[in-house]
């Protein structure tokens, strides 16, 4: 029975993101292509980028102090080590530098010198890291340590001056109290007390200010200390080939997963069974496997062991059961577009499975463009093969019916498919309408090969007759907007689609090889209807390329043509 269409459930996200993951490995290439793209993008970044040598330098900032062991004294006083870091890499320490790395030989410019600088600050300490970056190891030892003497240099500077000035201002208020302190020591021998107390007072301040100017001498001037000499580094630093080469894989399996994410969006084939069950508004009826042993054999029902065999088995099992096939058992079998093998193929092994299971089976082959029934069935088909090519013949399907012998299955009868001048009149005519109407009497089963859906519009002519239709494609390059359409002309002409069978399509070297071959049939094709013994529909019929634009257009119907 045929099981009802589940709709995709909005709330299943473990379900949709799993489905979306094996959409994207579709695209194998894709990702494929993304991780050489890393890979080679990071080997290049490695072999072609120029080696670079660092060296490291650290310096303990601290702030001038008169005696640095008393107790409570503390080494970050006045210290704003944010600033501190701006200051070593500032032009100022620069230049003093370029002026130290010239007297050893080493010629620079300021900004070229500041350039490979990095200074950084350890979190909760007073130390400033200087890196530098240079081309060779002795070029990076002899740099940073002249950047980190240039930096303790200037900061010495600026304290010693900082002291020069304060002493200077001292001094400056010292001059005139030393003065008026004179003055009143002259005036002294005869003066009041009032002078007396004045000149204790000066004495008082002179006194203080020495003393401050003092202090000012005895101030412990060291700006910082080294406390990590540069050495001149062994091996360069940067990312190494391992580590690129992982980055660079990495990042190339992101592009490749954006390209393959990408091509799904604008990707119009169907991306999942969901999509083509919903697309086509019918259920999947199987999936068929890839056999080597299938290769270029039309029949599968009938090998032992075969996997593809049973596959069709449980298909025709399937549609038995349907109530919509049960109820006229009358199926066609049709494909999308493009070439009809896959689905003559489906057509030829149902209707085995169904001549199997004990059931009178009819397979007429709709198909009378390109018909190759009887040719590729070959040893199995029993009796005279239909006179495709001789005069006086009559029309299709006169003098076509054949039986067909599956070994070990039992046996089918096969209507073969004949080249015709007018196919639609051939296919809505008469005979073929009591031929249709056999799959009416008990046990009977009527199976019809019809061309490709949308490339002919045979399929559609024969619906009104044959209600149950099978699509037979390949998800790989079928389109969601081809199976809608087919949902769309099936159901305007009264028609419904039992279901999809997927096949897995063919290799690159098979569809190569079916080119060739179907190159070399065209070309002989030609050459007998120029010389007159083609096998179109009589002597001096019309030629037959393939072609739609060449057959889909109706020809005027000759009833004198089986007379001649």
């Amino acid at each position: 029975m045929t099981q009802p269409i589940r709709a995709l459930e909005d709330q299943d996200e473990p379900a949709l993101l799993r489905d979306q993951f094996r959409q994207l490995l579709r695209y194998r290439a894709l990702l494929a292509s993304g991780v050489v793209l890393g890979l080679l993008g990071g080997g290049w970044l490695a072999l072609s980028g120029e080696e670079s040598y660092t060296s490291t330098g650290e310096v303990v900032v601290r702030s001038a102090a008169s005696d640095p062991f008393a107790a409570g004294a503390s080494a970050d006083k006045g210290i704003n080590i944010g600033s501190e870091r701006q200051t070593a890499v500032s032009d100022t320490v620069g230049t003093l530098a370029v002026g130290t790395l010239a007297r050893h030989g080493d010629r620079v410019e300021v900004g070229t010198l500041l350039s490979g600088l990095q200074v950084t600050n350890p979190p909760n300490t007073l130390v400033l890291r200087f890196s530098y970056t240079g081309r060779t190891p002795a070029l990076a030892k002899a740099r940073a340590e002249a950047l980190a003497d240039a930096y303790l240099e200037i900061r010495r500077q600026r304290t010693e001056d900082s002291i020069a000035n304060m002493a200077d201002g001292y001094r400056a208020q010292l001059k005139p109290l030393t003065e008026q302190r004179d003055q009143l020591a002259a005036e002294q021998a005869g003066a009041s007390n009032d002078v007396t107390s004045a000149r204790a007072n000066l004495v008082v301040s002179i006194s203080e200010l020495s003393r401050k100017i003092s202090e000012l001498r005895a101030l412990d001037t060291t700006p910082g200390y080294l406390t990590k000499k540069p050495v001149a580094p062994t091996d360069p630093t940067g990312a190494g080939l391992p580590l690129l080469l992982g980055l660079g894989g990495v990042v190339g399996l992101a592009l490749g997963l954006l390209l393959s994410w990408v091509r799904l969006v604008f990707d119009p084939a169907v991306r999942s069974t969901r999509e083509l069950v919903r697309s086509l508004g019918a259920p999947l009826l199987g999936t068929l496997p890839r056999e080597r042993a299938s290769a270029g054999a039309l029949l599968a029902i009938g090998r032992s062991g075969s996997r593809l065999a049973e596959e069709y088995r449980a298909v025709a099992f399937r549609l038995a059961y349907d109530p919509s096939f049960a109820q006229r058992r009358r199926l066609l079998v049709t494909a999308p577009r493009g070439d009809n093998d896959a689905a003559a193929t489906a057509a030829v092994n149902l209707a085995a499975a169904f001549a199997e299971m004990g059931r009178d089976v009819l397979l007429v082959e709709a198909d009378l463009r390109t018909p190759s029934l009887a040719r590729d069935l070959g040893p199995a088909v029993q009796g005279a093969g239909p006179r495709w090519a001789s005069e006086g013949e009559r029309a299709w399907p006169s003098d076509s019916r054949m039986n067909v012998d599956v070994p070990g299955s039992g046996a089918f009868t096969l209507i073969a498919g004949r080249r015709t001048d007018n196919v639609p009149r051939a296919l809505t005519s008469a005979p073929v309408g009591r031929i249709v109407a056999e799959g009416g009497r008990p046990g009977a089963v009527v199976i019809v090969l019809a061309p490709p859906v949308l490339s002919y519009a045979d399929a559609v002519a024969l619906i009104d007759r044959v209600e149950g239709v099978v699509v037979v494609c390949d998800p790989r390059e079928v389109h969601r907007s081809d199976l809608e359409r087919i949902r769309e002309i099936i159901g305007a002409a009264g028609g419904s689609v039992l279901g999809a069978l997927l096949h897995p399509g063919r290799s690159r070297y098979e569809r190569r090889a079916r080119k060739k071959a179907g190159r070399r049939r065209t070309g002989s094709g030609r050459s007998g209807s120029a010389s007159g013994r083609g096998d179109g529909g009589g002597r001096g019929g019309p030629e037959h390329t393939g072609d739609p634009a060449e057959t889909l257009g109706l020809r005027t119907f000759d009833s004198t043509a089986g007379n001649r």
